[in-house]
């Protein structure tokens, strides 16, 4: 292995600089990049860090293809040609920046709140993805951004039962002797965790598979359960059912450490299995014997992930899902208990980042960007506010990844609407902008990440000096506050002291400076007493924070708003779960990775096939009210029936007809989170004549 260095290496001897992978990800792996004269030659995981294990996916391992991909935009680029047609200038920085900071103070001279960032993950850095952009628009007082597009309504649901974003600690599903993995494609989105639970494999566990689709993942576990989409709340009370009746109880663990329990113990005897097998299409026997194994194996442990809240009832049903630890006392055992996400248990100082202060007593609307494709449509109204006029656009692809992708095209394809995007690569919603602005990638800037799926700081320290043009975000929004007068001290603020100001004294910096990462210090089975973050220190079956905004204050089933068999005209229930060479829509461009996942696919089982004339391969149309698609199609029982699979998110500009799955997806939103309603989709699919069906 090359020499590891401290800083950007700048001769010909072969250095590995410490990094950490910037995806939407649980596992957030720590990363060594070698680089030989200023060139990154590889991009492998870090040894030295026991989550990532010197292991790395398919995707990240190619990173340098990303950052060296011949497409990349290494210079400010202005619009030169009608919105959407991709036709571009480049511009210096300065006619950039003095041109977008001129359209940017007019309109906030009229309302501020007519301009809306929009961003997401597209790094998941503290200081790129939510420092000084957030002050600039703070100081600006322009719109607020609710971002709810992948995972609120799971986040919400985690407040309400367990008071945070908390869970037990990844390592130990390794020791675990039942593990539900629920609602999670772990080998392709969780690759990490994939490895404890087989190490769990090995020593004796059964693994169980509870998803719609028959994933890779589910290919290697004891067993699936193919439950209908948005009907994971039912399983979950029908597990409790059963709890219950069989007395799989841990009666002190509920008695000292929960909230609730009568109440909950009413609901869940009016879900025997029976009622919940035919509500979730899976056969009764299937939910007794798991119910036995869950009520009846200690350590049993829990792994959720996020496609199961992409419904109408998706906070209701991760609420459902993680009462159970509580009813068994798994939570007693450092191996036992339930993991989504493990972001609420770091110490980031996100005022000290996002200097909410700045708005200066201001309360800027909030728009919801699952909603966006409706609200750059909206005119001026009291309740609306003035019609949105700028969108400055980073860390996301929002004409890819967002709902009733038809609605956000026609948003964005307004001429009056000034559009600034940050951004890698002409993805299409660059193919929108006035001007696009060259970023950073994870190799040419400082940074620093929490992770969602285990409890390490990992730091990233800049390998190669930024190519061509190219600015981190937050220079940039440095270098637009400069130009708009800005002169707070806080703007001042370089990416490495933004690095240093995330967790304060929190966490060691010497320490992520020597060996790239730190590990948070905490129990190894954190809710064995219980000592929850919730207003009790329970577990809390009941809300009373939910009573008080009018909604149940228990879990139950809510079906989705497109139910499958409430429709003759749309059948077919639609999921829309990641491709596994892609990650929502980064590395679609990657043409290694694009090679291998080979086409946009339809995943259909072959009774629906059958009755439809579609064969293996085929271009069908994907069609409901909202719009159609067109794909290829997969005649296989990694599909069940009733259920149709829509692997995204390619970009539209790489579909068959400029569309992508989104084109049918609805802003309906979810029941707690306002987050999305991905996956509550109905559709028909139909075989195109061949003579139509030209790519």
């Amino acid at each position: 292995m090359p020499t590891i260095s401290a800083s950007v290496p700048t001769d010909s001897v072969p250095f590995a600089v410490r990094g950490a992978c910037p995806h939407d990800c649980p596992d957030t792996c720590a990363l060594l990049t070698t680089v030989v004269d200023g060139v990154a030659t590889r991009v492998q995981g870090n040894p030295d860090h026991a989550h990532t294990d010197g292991v790395l996916c398919a995707k990240v391992s190619r990173y340098t293809e990303r950052s060296y991909h011949p497409e990349r935009v290494l210079t400010p680029l202005k619009r030169s040609g009608p919105k959407g047609s991709g036709q571009f200038t480049p511009v210096s920085w300065n006619e950039a920046l003095g041109d977008i900071a001129q359209r940017l103070t007019a309109i906030a001279a009229h309302d501020p709140e007519a301009i809306l960032p929009y961003s997401y993950a597209g790094t998941m850095g503290m200081v790129h993805g939510e420092s000084m952009d957030r002050r600039f628009f703070n100081q600006l007082g322009a719109s607020l951004l609710d971002r709810t597009i992948c995972a609120s309504a799971g986040a919400e649901a985690l407040v309400q039962t367990l008071g945070g974003k908390v869970g037990m600690k990844v390592e130990f599903f390794a020791e675990a002797q039942l593990i539900l993995i629920w609602g999670s494609n772990s080998i392709g989105s969780n690759l990490h965790f994939w490895r404890y639970a087989q190490q769990a494999k090995r020593n004796g566990a059964r693994l169980v598979c509870i998803d719609p689709r028959k994933t890779e993942t589910a290919d290697k576990c004891h067993e699936h359960i193919a439950l209908l989409p948005g009907t994971d709340a039912a399983l979950a009370l029908a597990l409790m059912h059963e709890l219950v009746a069989h007395d799989w109880l841990d009666h002190d663990y509920i008695a000292r450490h929960t909230l609730g329990w009568e109440g909950l113990r009413e609901r869940a005897l009016q879900w025997p299995p029976e009622r919940a097998a035919e509500v979730c299409g899976v056969p009764v026997e299937q939910i007794r014997q798991l119910a036995k194994d869950y009520g009846t194996t200690q350590p049993a442990a829990i792994r959720l992930n996020y496609g199961m809240q992409r419904v109408r009832g998706g906070g209701n049903a991760v609420r459902a899902v993680t009462c159970l630890p509580a009813l068994t006392g798994a939570w007693r055992h450092r191996a036992g208990g339930m993991l989504l996400s493990s972001s609420g248990q770091y110490p980031v100082q996100r005022a000290v980042l996002q200097r909410p202060d700045l708005l200066a007593g201001r309360q800027p609307r909030t728009i919801n960007m699952s909603t966006i494709g409706d609200d750059l449509l909206r005119p001026a109204s009291p309740a609306f506010g003035p019609e949105v006029q700028a969108v400055v656009v980073y860390n996301s692809n929002p004409v890819a990844v967002a709902p009733e992708s038809g609605k956000v095209v026609q948003g964005f394809a307004r001429e009056d609407l000034f559009t600034v995007v940050l951004e890698h690569f002409r993805t299409d919603t660059a193919d929108y902008a006035d001007y696009i602005l060259p970023a950073t990638t994870q190799l040419e800037h400082w940074d620093v990440h929490l992770s969602y799926g285990h409890t390490d700081v990992v730091l990233n320290r800049p390998a190669i000096a930024p190519l061509g043009q190219a600015r981190s975000n937050a220079q940039i929004f440095r270098d637009l506050a400069a130009r708009m007068g800005y002169t707070d001290p806080c703007f001042a603020d370089d990416d490495a002291t933004l690095c240093r100001q995330a967790f304060g004294d929190a966490v060691d910096f010497t320490l992520l400076e020597s060996q790239g990462f730190a590990t948070l210090a905490m129990p190894d089975a954190p809710f064995a007493q219980g000592q929850f973050p919730s207003p009790s220190g329970r577990c809390e079956f009941y809300s009373a924070r939910l009573a008080a905004q009018g909604l149940d204050g228990l879990p139950d089933h809510l079906p989705n708003y497109e139910l499958q068999g409430s429709s003759a005209q749309y059948p077919l229930a639609m999921i829309s779960p990641p491709a596994r060479n892609f990650l929502n829509s980064s590395f679609v461009n990657v043409k290694s990775l694009r090679d291998i996942e080979g086409r946009p696919l339809l995943e259909i089982h072959p009774d629906d096939a059958e009755a439809r004339g579609i064969a293996n391969d085929s271009i069908v149309r994907v069609f409901n009210a909202r719009g159609s698609y067109r794909c290829h199609a997969s005649v296989s029982r990694r599909a069940r029936p009733g259920v149709v699979n829509g692997m995204g998110i390619w970009w539209r500009k790489l579909g068959l007809d400029g569309t992508n799955v989104n084109e049918i997806t609805s802003q309906a939103l979810t029941d707690l989170g306002r987050a999305p309603t991905f996956y509550d989709c109905l559709v028909e699919v139909e075989a195109v004549d061949a003579t139509d069906a030209v790519a």
